[in-house]
């Protein structure tokens, strides 16, 4: 809760309300929605495309930091009102549960993409954001635009595919799926043991991390040219 602004005890009280409903009772909801998509990604139609999936529940004490992280915000910001409570924790927060899709190369997402959204249709999971590109590098920018995939500037320099999505149950529940490379998800790993959610004050790692950016975005080029030449040589095409 580190924070130059200060808070009335009725905000810290509802903070504390907000979270102990998460774990008395949202927490469940989390991780039960949480292993069933897992087991929905896991289906024959995707087993060739994906290579891993990592899911989970948010850390209590993680929500704790975000719900003050964002009443800091509506306090400096008015045009950010707090309205977050007990009961609509899961309208407002759609990442209580997170679904990672983790792939080798760039050209698997099409294929993944189309057979990730008709398994949610088919089990009527509402997509209610995306799929949207978070990315930094102006050729992934290009090549989602290309496949029809919106795209918004990640300053955080990570490149990743995200969706939420609703479950059709008594209780409103929401995810957040993002879909990456091998190479972001070590990006990403490191950027947030040191970076995040609070930036580090060691301004050598901040730029490292920024190097490391640049490195694992080169890695995924080098990764997606490696499986491009073995299709040409496959198909009998001419090297390049």
């Amino acid at each position: 809760m580190a924070s130059t602004v200060s808070f009335e005890e009725s905000e810290i009280e509802l903070v504390a309300a907000i979270v102990e409903r998460y774990i008395t009772r949202d927490q469940e909801l989390a991780t039960r929605f949480a292993e069933n998509l897992t087991t929905l990604c896991q289906s024959k139609s995707l087993a060739g495309l994906v290579h891993s999936i990592k899911a989970r529940a948010k850390d209590p004490t993680h929500l704790e930091d975000k719900l003050f992280r964002k009443l800091t915000a509506s306090k400096q910001t008015s045009d950010k009102p707090f309205d977050i409570t007990p009961d609509n924790l899961f309208e407002k927060i759609t990442d209580l549960t997170g679904v990672r899709i983790l792939h080798l190369h760039t050209s698997q997402f099409p294929e993944i993409n189309r057979a990730l959204t008709h398994l949610l249709h088919e089990e009527n999971y509402q997509i209610l954001e995306g799929p949207e590109a978070r990315t930094w590098d102006d050729e992934y920018r290009e090549i989602f635009t290309a496949h029809g995939i919106a795209t918004v500037e990640s300053k955080r320099m990570y490149t990743s595919v995200h969706y939420v999505v609703e479950a059709n149950s008594k209780f409103k529940r929401t995810a957040e799926i993002q879909v990456r490379t091998l190479a972001e998800e070590l990006w990403g790993e490191v950027d947030h043991t040191i970076n995040y959610p609070h930036p580090t004050d060691i301004h050598a790692c901040r730029e490292q991390i920024k190097v490391l950016a640049r490195l694992t975005s080169s890695c995924t080029r080098l990764v997606d040219s490696i499986f491009s030449s073995k299709g040409a040589a496959e198909s009998g095409a001419p090297k390049k």
